[in-house]
């Protein structure tokens, strides 16, 4: 099979649960311990393999752009005081030039309208979508578990986690057919529905690899809600012709595009940090005295 080489990262979004921050920051650049939310889901991309990172965007978000860019003035001056490491993080931050395509999404017309905009730079037969919101910690990112399990009969594969039963409303949900081992074939996929009706708790996460037919789909696709085009409704419609596998992946998720998960993250992340461990288990256990 071939190398999936070609990420897609959807960063057009409006990030209104963070307002006023997000007048001025992307939701993406909001910070988790010292690295911004995209520059972790772009370390994911480069550890599964992608060779190539499109980013759609919208007016506001330069910052992003520049993030992976070179920072001369910076970086001589980093030089200049003998700040080795803080030189080599700036560097490692960076994306390679002609790696990293940025382009518009002109309105917020929703997920699978953004990924659509980033059809005529697609050349293989599947490729990886991304969103940043999601954070994953674990021994191996969720992409690079996703690529290795990859085979061609999986057709479509979506990162999936079980969630309380309480919670199917927030996500899309598996109608599952099968599982073999992490795998998990579905016989439909159902978006955000009450906890009454949902079919399952196999919720769907931001990590995608799909087939480059999937664009055809959304070309086509109607604008329902908000007049927004979802990536599901495309997914669900290909299932008639290509397969969907839902793959369980090892790690705990943080939703970062939730303000208790931001917080949540940034200290799971900070007690994985060996500099800033001990001092965070020390504030956490005075915090949690102060409110016994």
């Amino acid at each position: 099979m071939k190398k999936i080489k070609t990420a897609v990262f959807p960063v057009a979004g409006l990030g209104t649960r963070f307002l006023p921050i997000t007048k001025v920051i992307a939701k993406e650049m909001l910070v988790v311990v010292d690295k911004p939310l995209i520059q972790y889901a772009v370390e994911e991309a480069k550890e599964a393999g992608i060779e190539k990172f499109i980013f759609v965007s919208s007016r506001g978000k330069n910052a992003i752009e520049d993030h992976f860019d070179s920072a001369p003035v910076l970086e001589e001056a980093l030089k200049e005081r003998k700040k080795f490491r803080d030189l080599q993080k700036v560097i490692d931050s960076q994306l390679g030039s002609g790696q990293a395509v940025f382009i518009r999404q002109h309105s917020p017309k929703g997920l699978g309208h953004a990924v659509h905009c980033a059809h005529s730079l697609v050349q293989e037969d599947a490729f990886a979508v991304i969103l940043a919101d999601d954070l994953v910690l674990g021994p191996k990112g969720c992409l690079k578990q996703m690529v290795d399990a990859y085979e061609q009969s999986d057709g479509n594969m979506i990162a999936v986690e079980t969630i309380p039963p309480s919670e199917t409303f927030r996500y899309g949900i598996f109608d599952v057919a099968s599982q073999d081992g992490k795998k998990i074939k579905a016989k439909n996929i159902i978006e955000k529905p009450a906890p009454e009706v949902a079919p399952s708790t196999t919720a769907v996460i931001g990590r995608y690899i799909l087939k480059t037919s999937i664009f055809d789909y959304l070309h086509n696709a109607q604008a329902g809600l908000a007049n927004e085009i979802q990536l599901t409704d495309a997914i669900q419609n290909m299932m008639r012709d290509v397969p969907l596998t839902g793959f369980q992946y090892d790690g705990k998720r943080y939703d970062c595009g939730m303000k208790i998960g931001w917080l949540e993250a940034n200290i799971a992340f900070f007690l994985q940090d060996n500099e800033a461990k001990e001092a965070t288990k020390s504030m956490l256990t005075r915090m949690i005295k102060e409110l016994a």
